[in-house]
């Protein structure tokens, strides 16, 4: 059996390098006499890569050649990977990708023409990068029925606020920290405003609860507005800040499904995860929390994931997984807002004893918290729960306090 990769960046030629250093193990468990790689895409040249013989430049190369039964997709972006998967899913080739803002945008769509065309598309690596994640969902844990999906989502994000938590940098200092890392691009948008995290958080919502969930029904809030006075106090708390994508189910035909930095107390499995990791928490009726753990990304780890579904792919030949979900629609994700939390937040005052007051008096009971070197007109508290929407028209309405940073707090 031949397959072919498209694109030959970190993840793609760590795809390679897993097929050529493994290769004996891959093709036992495929279940095939033999897997050849026989091209590699890329519009870029690579003299004296030990597989130069295998580039081309012209995707209709392999939409065209019959031998070629799978196909990987590390290209990224949205154009031309689109056109081109779906291409080779009309031509009967199976697709693997690692592709997140692909599967998020275009799922759907995909896994329908992979239906219609008795091939597979298969993403793993779009979600968790080496984490396994969507295998246990669909398989593991089929005999349960999901109620909520959490998770730290992005391994960038979480190095910077590790570097803020444990080593009281600045945000901007983390960053930098973390691009000469390697870690973050030197366009880190995707990262740090949280649209990468969006997009895993619909892969799984739709995985989780059967309808495409799309990244502009997701509201999304990164963590740049996050301060080290919020760490802090956060501290004080006995809670951390993480970035998170978070869904729930609210009933048969409605979710949420949303992206922005929480308080997470202590006490919980993802307060702990630091560094790059990932960690994915389900909560199943019958199983209770199930934490999966890991780094989310890195050639080697990503490119792990990938193979595994090539694996997958050519031992499903002429026949298809079951995975996927159906078409969504606009009214399928609710407002998360509408739900009860408490939430953190820091304001400044003019003055203390009437600011504490008015928040008791509108708010009810809350948390104050301290910080060494707090200014005195700064003050920090936690709210009891309510709906978030109304404690926000009620945090706006105040008098004597204006909010400089209001962030969820977490229940798990």
């Amino acid at each position: 059996m031949y397959i072919a990769v498209m694109g030959y960046g970190t993840v793609g030629s760590g795809v390679v390098e897993v097929l050529d250093k493994n290769h004996e193990s891959i093709v036992k468990r495929s279940m095939q006499t033999e897997l050849e790689l026989k091209y590699i895409l890329d519009l870029r040249d690579f003299p004296g890569d030990p597989h130069e013989a295998q580039m081309i430049k012209d995707f209709n190369i392999i939409l065209n050649d019959d031998d070629i039964k799978i196909v990987v997709e590390t290209m990224g972006g949205l154009h031309p990977a689109y056109e081109f998967v779906s291409s080779l899913l009309k031509a009967g080739k199976s697709v693997v990708t690692s592709n997140k803002e692909l599967v998020a945008a275009k799922g759907y769509d995909l896994l329908s023409i992979a239906k219609e065309n008795n091939v597979n598309f298969l993403f793993e690596a779009s979600v968790g990068g080496g984490v396994p994640i969507i295998r246990p969902i669909t398989q593991c844990l089929a005999a349960n029925e999901i109620n909520e999906i959490a998770g730290i989502l992005n391994g960038t994000t979480n190095f910077i606020l590790t570097m803020m938590i444990e080593e009281n940098m600045s945000f901007e200092d983390a960053l930098k920290l973390a691009q000469d890392n390697g870690y973050a691009e030197k366009d880190p948008t995707a990262d740090v405003e949280g649209f990468d995290a969006c997009r895993k958080i619909c892969i799984l919502a739709s995985l989780c609860f059967g309808k495409h969930v799309y990244p502009e029904q997701v509201e999304t809030q990164g963590i740049t507005k996050i301060t080290l006075a919020d760490v802090e106090y956060a501290s004080s708390y006995s809670a951390v800040i993480k970035l998170l994508g978070i869904s729930q189910r609210i009933s048969d035909d409605k979710i949420t499904a949303f992206v922005c930095p929480c308080v997470v107390k202590n006490f919980s499995q993802l307060a702990n995860v630091s560094d790059v990791f990932n960690a994915i928490l389900v909560r199943g009726n019958a199983i209770g929390d199930v934490v999966f753990y890991g780094k989310g990304a890195g050639k080697l780890p990503t490119a792990s994931a990938v193979v595994a579904d090539v694996i997958d792919c050519a031992k499903h030949t002429a026949r298809r997984k079951f995975i996927g979900w159906g078409e969504g629609d606009k009214d399928y994700v609710a407002d998360h807002r509408q739900l009860n939390c408490a939430l953190y937040v820091r304001a400044t005052v003019a003055d203390r004893d009437a600011a504490l007051s008015e928040i008791k008096e509108s708010l009810g009971e809350v948390t104050v918290l301290t910080r060494n070197g707090a200014p005195e007109d700064e003050i920090a508290f936690v709210t009891g729960e309510q709906k978030e929407s109304l404690l926000r028209e009620k945090l706006g309405s105040l008098k004597n306090v204006k909010p400089c940073s209001v962030i969820r707090v977490a229940d798990f």
